[in-house]
């Protein structure tokens, strides 16, 4: 195959022309599973009769995507799919793929230059499909138009491949160019951020492992409850990943904080997560039977939730006075904050459901996640 071989700074990558039939059996559709409201994600919602709609060709094709907690593609977006099938269908006077395909192989693929041409040269194919690191949505549309009768077969798709790199490095592209220009779902960013290597903040990454800890880690009050993008049923959920990661970035950017989430080695996972589930399990144990899934109480909803992990960063802030060091044994900070937390229990009866707006009025969750805030640390003495 006929490539132009291009460097800059460390990565050197091709430009390529590919006849549009010949690379849609070289790439593979691959996105991640939203399902964030419980919805069924590769399904249309019923006719107003409560009959399915008939799916077309678009969305059969959707439905048999692989979706896999390892794909870093967004969803794809049938309506646009339809558009872009549409515009290669009409459009005559302009080129139909507009921009190039970012393609990505893990492989290191052989380039031979040709001639005195140091650029230009035959460029070997991957064993494995590509990987679609920008232009799902064309090469999608591109797949239904190429099945009509009367489709022109003589298309041509520019297209740049990156070869090989990490897996991580296509993840980086796409959260590169999908943050500034595309809005995308901001857990699928969240959920981005632990495995880019460079190009974002260290607080971002460490906050984004710190919620992925609290989702997972057997001895997190917060296991299995926060809805995570690809993960588990959505039953039993209390807050979602975005608003979690809000919260735990605010924490892990304070001043105040540094001492519980760094050691002498930079940004600790480990001391940062410690710190957190000592305070959300010292909460759990002084909240009691109010802890949970107990549908009558607000304590484990996403307006609570986030009042306490801000709390967490006021006794950081505090926890010199009140004696509390990170090189303490364990349990020691768990036990020394249910003490400092015991008034919570008697006050459990105002997150009751019933009720709970109205003691706790405000115009809006912003407010009122500062109102249970200053109630808690007011309560508990910080």
């Amino acid at each position: 195959m006929l490539a132009l071989r291009m460097r800059q700074k460390d990565s050197e990558f091709y430009f390529v022309s590919y006849r549009a039939e010949d690379l849609l059996r070289r790439v593979r559709f691959e996105t991640r599973f939203y399902g964030e409201r419980g919805e069924v994600v590769g399904g249309d919602a019923p006719d107003d009769d409560g009959a399915p709609k008939e799916i077309d060709d678009v969305e059969r094709f959707v439905r048999e995507i692989e979706r896999s907690s390892g794909a870093f593609q967004r969803e794809l977006n049938r309506r646009k799919v339809r558009q872009i099938r549409d515009f290669f269908r009409n459009e005559t006077d302009q080129p139909v793929v507009p921009g190039a395909v970012l393609l990505f192989t893990s492989e290191e693929l052989k380039f031979s230059p040709i001639g005195q041409y140091e650029q230009m040269g035959d460029l070997a194919l991957p064993r494995a499909p590509f990987l679609i690191i920008d232009g799902q949505h064309r090469l999608a549309g591109l797949h239904f138009y190429l099945r009509e009768p009367d489709a022109d077969r003589r298309i041509e798709v520019p297209c740049v491949i990156f070869d090989g790199k990490t897996a991580d490095f296509a993840t980086e592209m796409f959260v590169i160019i999908n943050s500034t220009h595309t809005r995308i779902n901001k857990s699928h960013l969240v959920d981005l951020y632990e495995k880019i290597e460079w190009g974002t903040d260290p607080h971002k990454k460490l906050a984004a492992r710190l919620v992925r800890a609290l989702y997972e880690e057997s001895d997190s009050p917060l296991r299995y409850h926060v809805n995570m993008l690809g993960g588990r049923s959505q039953r039993d959920m209390w807050i979602n990943q975005a608003q979690l990661f809000g919260e735990v970035h605010r924490f892990v950017t304070r001043k105040e904080s540094e001492a519980w989430t760094s050691d002498g080695r930079g940004l600790s996972r480990d001391r940062a997560y410690g710190f957190l589930r000592d305070v959300l399990r010292a909460a759990k144990r002084v909240f009691g039977d109010a802890w949970g899934d107990n549908k009558r109480y607000m304590v484990t909803r996403d307006v609570t939730l986030k009042a306490l992990i801000r709390v967490a960063g006021d006794v950081a802030a505090k926890s010199r006075a009140l004696g509390l060091t990170p090189s303490a044994s364990a349990g020691a900070v768990e036990a020394a904050l249910v003490k400092r937390f015991e008034p919570w229990g008697a006050l459990a009866a105002e997150f009751r459901r019933d009720g709970f707006y109205e003691r706790f009025p405000a115009r809006g969750q912003v407010e009122r996640v500062e109102k249970i805030r200053d109630r808690l640390r007011r309560d508990g003495g910080l």
